[in-house]
């Protein structure tokens, strides 16, 4: 269940990061408005995960999946270049999530 709500505080507080690019500095203040309450419902959410996992688990798969979706999106719906540097930075993050998301001994509650 902690994964799933992970999973779900993770696609929230990327959607909330969308809206507040798409907000355009806040010239629009509904979507900036409603990327704050994604951004408060994420962290909601990142609360009851951290219950039953523990912190360093949960912030390292948070910032690792999020980093790589919101360079995806940011390319897909803004053009946003992704050259080797940034491509190679990505895959190092995910391999470093993974690694530690399944190896480490130090993360597990």
């Amino acid at each position: 269940m902690s994964y799933a709500l992970l999973a779900s505080a993770i696609l929230i507080e990327v959607i909330a990061t969308v809206m507040l690019k798409a907000s355009n500095g806040w010239q629009n203040i509904w979507l900036g408005s409603a990327s704050v309450a994604f951004f408060s419902l994420s962290g909601v959410l990142l609360g009851f995960v951290l219950k039953d996992m523990s912190v360093g688990l949960a912030y390292t798969i948070w910032s690792g999946v999020g980093v790589a979706l919101i360079c995806g999106l940011s390319a897909l719906l803004w053009h946003q270049k992704l050259d080797i540097y940034a491509t190679s930075g990505i895959a190092m993050i995910v391999i470093g999530t993974v690694l530690i998301t399944a190896k480490s001994k130090v993360l597990l509650p």
